[in-house]
């Protein structure tokens, strides 16, 4: 009997998690399925009752339930917890576990650009949700300095002060940020800045970058950001976000499965879909 796994969300129609997911168990011969579910908010706590009668060896979360998920849940990881988002649910022996592979999935991709985060200067350009998880995250690297800059210097102090671990911060606006973009070695990207429809947009201006930076834009569609041309034609190396949305996948998949799977398949398969190459 096919094991199945899920992603819940609203909406849910845009999902690449289906297609990526349910090659792999094609790939390696697993007799499982993985559907999309459209979950309005005030159901969400019964499809989680309803996925544990059905015995689901596990399931995704996207936006908006990232948060509203955690009360449902029988335990949640501490990364997790400290963010106040899950992305991943494993079912461990009927028990529903909470993971966030967000970050994580970030670094992985990261790595092939920076190796390691020590004694480097991080720039993160926004302060909402996805911002929280790399801010925590790459904050367990230990790297000198992670600065946040926001549109309201408020929010982003805000998350400097609830980060549970101990690393050297400041806040800016993202004008001051743009006057001081040569000190930094890593810049990410993570407003909405750049999609459809502000694709004429630059979060910050990047006149001031330094020329060797590592530039990174979450946003994969578009496949090359307004941001990341311009950080290209300053001599910057790019990512765009197919490597994070891709190891996010990935690392939720061997949680399931045990099995770490092959992440150029899943790349091109993510790129097929939309219709281009990566950066």
């Amino acid at each position: 009997m096919k094991k199945l796994y899920a992603v819940l969300g609203d909406p849910i129609g845009h999902s690449m998690s289906p297609i990526m997911h349910n090659d792999l168990f094609e790939h390696y011969k697993i007799d499982a399925h993985y559907l999309p579910f459209h979950i309005k908010n005030e159901n969400l706590e019964d499809a989680v009752k309803g996925l544990k009668a059905l015995g689901v060896g596990g399931f995704n979360i996207t936006v908006p339930h990232k948060s509203a998920i955690i009360p449902f849940l029988d335990v949640v990881d501490e990364l997790a917890l400290n963010l106040g988002a899950v992305n991943t649910v494993v079912n461990d022996g009927g028990k529903f576990i909470g993971y966030n592979t967000d970050g994580h999935g970030f670094l992985r991709g990261l790595n092939a650009y920076m190796p390691t985060l020590d004694g480097k200067k991080v720039l993160i350009l926004g302060a909402g949700g996805a911002a929280r998880g790399l801010y925590f995250t790459l904050a367990l690297e230990r790297p000198m300095v992670i600065d946040i800059a926001n549109r309201t210097l408020e929010k982003a102090s805000s998350l400097i002060e609830a980060c549970p671990y101990s690393i050297a911060s400041n806040a800016f606006t993202l004008e001051e940020a743009g006057r001081r973009l040569v000190e930094y070695d890593l810049i990410i990207q993570t407003t909405t800045i750049g999609m459809s429809p502000r694709i004429a947009e630059l979060p910050v201006n990047v006149t001031n970058l330094k020329k060797n930076a590592v530039v990174c834009d979450i946003i994969y569609n578009p496949l090359e950001t307004l941001f990341l041309q311009e950080a290209k034609l300053k001599g910057a190396s790019i990512q765009n976000g197919i490597d994070m949305f891709v190891y996010q996948g990935a690392l939720a998949f061997e949680k399931w499965t045990g099995i770490f799977p092959d992440i150029e398949r899943m790349k091109n398969n993510v790129l097929q879909q939309l219709g281009g190459k990566t950066c």
